[in-house]
């Protein structure tokens, strides 16, 4: 039996979202992606929309495994060996009038996405392959969730979504009681429960049908039009894209509202929903570091004084040695090493094969006809599609950036060996984070991206002093560790804050340990500028990890790295 849906205006806070939501209702063309916390109600809220849709509004889940066929639609198999060439529908078709969702959505293998574009776009799917030229209407509310943490979207994808709503878990106690009190409720009488809902319900639902109908005679005056592109301007923001999802956001809630016409009041109120992913909040740009030939005033800070003062160093420029992926051999992988990066591209050719993964139709069909005059193909006429892989590999940078840096500018090095292995390295569908840790704790600097210049810009402006958390960094780390993940710690290894009660250097050792992944430790110690300790070198042996000291990174040659999780890369 199909679980009843939990009714929407049960969902207790969370009105960024909800408000998003109404409007992708009332307008299918503003799709919504929601991005945020695990267990945060994403998904709970997605299905609770389609019950506000006018009926039949059907809700369907995009798995991310699907294929081509699936999404789009192709040739009917059983209706096609009976000699009756058909086409057969796919999720587009099916999504028509409702809900198209799409769960981790980051995940999913461009090819998927990109044929996801023009239909959610013009709301009219056409397929052209297999021999077939058929066009059918495809108007769905697009709707995609995901978690940051485990990779970031493609711009491409990412400005196709209207708005946007960054979901977060209140951490108030009163509220989370509530909605722990509501979803037992729920669980344990699922239709009990609706029915005490059930008005809220109704009155959301004709709300929206009445917005709906009165949606094309909103109006918007020349003045709004101005307001729309000057504040999408102000922020800088290229995307066209934005002003017409502004412009369709707020009429949407003017509907929704019962206004006749557009005022500045709806636009500054959806204003946020569709500048939050396409706007980036960086921190003013510090300034310069003081020029080499300015006198240096010895510092009269000692200790943890001396240490706790922030400074910036420019990267030094360094050539470093590319990082390539090498593919573990197959009986090399465990059952966990499969990469949420390693979904293939787009097919490129087809070839015979008795136990096909996906299995390529038109050219089985051509076979049997081919090869016998017949419809009903044999083992020897399976075909299968062969695709171009898309994954790529996760670089997440892990830098210290303490005090002990500060002395003898170590910290122009590190940031310079970041930036080379980021050059040498980084190439299409790769991406990049960076964890920096000084002072009392680590913090993420960048979140994964594949904006390999936001990388480099980021990595410029790290700020250098404080003491060395280092068992707080590589506890951080492991949160955004993928099987297509390589780990880059940049360090000296003096660890001397703990993350928990203990010993700060064992506890590092011990959190070291804990981590898998394919890593590369860059000893930032270099001989002959102060103290060296050599506690790096012990740390990478805690990683199992590659070990190079950083004077010696210029001269390194390339390093391959083993990496289950995604194929080789040449």
């Amino acid at each position: 039996m199909k679980p009843t849906a939990y009714p929407f205006s049960a969902i207790v806070g969370q009105e960024s979202m909800k408000l998003a939501l109404l409007l992708a209702a009332v307008d299918w063309r503003l799709g919504v992606l929601l991005r945020g916390d695990k267990g945060a109600g994403k998904t709970t809220a997605a299905r609770g929309l389609a019950a506000f849709l006018p009926a039949p509004a059907p809700f369907i889940n995009l798995p991310i495994g699907a294929t081509e066929d699936r999404l789009l639609g192709g040739m009917h198999l059983e209706k096609t060996l009976q000699g009756e060439p058909t086409f057969k529908p796919g999720l587009l078709s099916e999504a028509h009038t409702g809900v198209l969702y799409i769960d981790e959505i980051n995940l999913l293998p461009a090819h998927l996405g990109d044929a996801l574009l023009d239909a959610a776009a013009s709301g009219v799917n056409v397929v052209e392959r297999e021999g077939f030229s058929v066009s059918h209407p495809a108007e769905f509310v697009l709707l995609g969730s995901m978690n940051p943490e485990e990779g970031s979207l493609r711009p491409q994808l990412l400005d196709r979504f209207a708005l946007s709503v960054d979901v977060t878990v209140s951490l108030d106690p009163s509220e989370r009681k509530t909605v722990v009190q509501n979803r037992i409720a729920y669980e344990n009488n699922e239709r009990n429960f609706c029915e005490i809902w059930q008005d809220e319900e109704q009155f959301l639902r004709e709300q929206i049908i009445t917005a709906r109908l009165g949606l094309d005679a909103i109006l918007c005056n020349e003045q709004i039009l101005g307001e729309i592109s000057t504040a999408i301007c102000e922020r800088g923001v290229r995307s066209l894209r934005a002003d017409l999802a502004t412009m369709r956001a707020a009429r949407a809630y003017a509907a929704l509202t019962g206004e006749s016409s557009i005022t500045s009041n709806h636009v500054v109120t959806v204003l946020p929903l569709v500048l939050a992913h396409r706007t980036r909040t960086r921190q003013d740009s510090p300034p310069p570091p003081p020029p080499s030939h300015s006198p240096q005033q010895p510092s009269p800070l000692q200790g943890d004084a001396k240490e706790a003062l922030e400074r910036i160093f420019v990267p030094a420029q360094m050539n470093a040695p590319a990082l390539r992926a090498q593919q573990l051999e197959q009986h090399q992988r465990g059952t966990s090493t499969t990469s949420i990066g390693s979904a293939s591209g787009a097919a490129v050719l087809t070839r015979r094969s008795e136990t096909p993964v996906e299995l390529d139709i038109r050219a089985t069909i051509h076979s049997a006809v081919r090869e016998r005059g017949s419809l009903q193909p044999q083992i020897a006429d399976l075909h299968e599609r062969v695709r171009v892989p898309k994954a790529g590999i996760r670089y997440l940078f892990v830098v210290d950036s303490s005090g002990s840096h500060a002395a003898h500018e170590r910290m122009k090095l590190v940031k310079g060996a970041a930036v080379g292995l980021i050059e040498r390295s980084f190439r299409q569908g790769d991406e990049v984070a960076v964890i920096v840790f000084r002072g009392t704790s680590a913090e993420v600097a960048l979140e994964p991206t594949r904006d390999k210049q936001e990388a480099l810009d980021g990595l410029a402006y790290l700020p250098t002093g404080g003491r060395t958390p280092l068992a707080h960094a590589l506890h951080l780390a492991q949160r955004y560790i993928t099987p297509s993940t390589i780990l880059i710690l940049l360090t000296d290894g003096r660890a001397n804050v703990a993350h928990a009660a203990g010993d700060p250097w064992k506890e590092s050792l011990t959190t070291a340990a804990q981590i898998q992944t394919a890593a590369l430790v860059i000893d930032t110690e270099v001989p002959g500028l102060g103290q060296t300790f050599g506690q790096a070198r012990e740390l990478a042996k805690a990683l199992r990890a590659e070990y190079l000291p950083i004077n010696q990174l210029e001269t390194s040659e390339d390093l391959i790295i083993a990496l289950a999780g995604i194929p080789a890369f040449d």
